[in-house]
């Protein structure tokens, strides 16, 4: 288990940017959400990771180096094999410990949320890696307090990646279909109220899963000091719903498994670790029509 937090301050980084056994991942990913034309977009951080970011960090392409190149959704696991390739070149393994920041880039919305430092996050954890901390804040709140940014690019020696990977971290299809008449299983869904009860165009087809309830992701952060909220107020959100129950397993999903990392992650912080995150969510979900959707609340 990670000798670390789930979630550390700019102070704590700060402190740490020397040391040699710190491994500083910089996720940023870029998601336009849907206009009024429907029109939505993703692209890669790295352009912006050139123009400045946390001294040392490198960067970790979760759109093209860390999804599966043939998978039928974005943001799909990759093969195994891949994933160790890619965190071996960027110097993740043994003896080390991981810190993950992005810029907050989810184009057009005022949400404030570290869902891409968790999405890398909790596939490291799913492939059996666990000294992980995501950035509270993100580079945004670093830049805010002035502290230094480099254009220079980081770098670190190849490593040797040790762990096995861990199925239960992942929810497929037919686990969710089961799970919906499983009492012993919380599904939440991690979109806003709107996107749950189906007033949206996001996706293929309009709602949420049936028995799944709501606990939107961008509801743990303050959004003008992007300061995570402390436990007791986070505890609310998801005990009203049952999920911090240590009997129960907790499957979360979202619109492609990114935003229902943060969720999960949070349910960790907070000692829920039964939790699984279905990876193929509200892209694989509302796309199939033999999958069942309700809406309203």
């Amino acid at each position: 288990m990670s000798n670390n937090p789930y979630i550390v301050d700019t102070n704590w980084l700060s402190e740490r940017l020397d040391d040699p056994k710190l491994r500083l991942l910089d996720a940023t990913t870029f998601l336009k959400i849907p206009d009024k034309e429907g029109d939505v977009g993703v692209w890669s951080g790295r352009d912006a990771y050139n123009e400045g970011h946390i001294p040392g960090a490198v960067f970790a392409d979760l759109l093209k180096d860390l999804s599966d190149p043939n998978g039928k959704l974005p943001f799909t696991v990759p093969p195994r094999e891949q994933f160790v390739r890619v965190m071996e070149e960027l110097g993740v393994g043994e003896g080390t410990y991981v810190v993950i920041y992005d810029q907050g880039a989810m184009v057009g919305s005022p949400v404030v949320a570290a869902q891409w430092a968790s999405r890398l996050a909790w596939q490291l954890r799913y492939e059996g890696f666990d000294d992980i901390s995501v950035l509270e804040g993100g580079f945004q709140k670093w830049k805010d307090e002035g502290r230094s940014v480099s254009t220079e690019a980081g770098h670190y020696p190849r490593a040797h990646f040790t762990g096995e990977r861990r199925p239960n971290l992942l929810a497929t299809k037919e686990d969710v279909k089961k799970a919906m008449n499983d009492e012993n299983v919380v599904l939440i869904n991690s979109l806003s109220p709107a996107d749950f009860k189906g007033e949206t165009n996001t996706y293929p087809r309009k709602g949420h899963i049936p028995n799944s309830v709501n606990v939107f992701f961008g509801n743990h952060a303050d959004e003008k000091t992007r300061e995570v909220f402390d436990d007791s107020r986070l505890r609310e959100s998801f005990e009203k719903v049952g999920a911090l129950d240590p009997n129960k397993k907790v499957i979360t999903y979202c619109g492609g498994g990114i935003a229902a990392t943060w969720n999960a992650l949070i349910l960790n912080k907070l000692g829920q670790k039964n939790v699984a995150v279905y990876d193929g969510s509200m892209n694989e979900w509302a796309s199939d029509p033999d999958c069942p959707l309700i809406t309203g609340s």
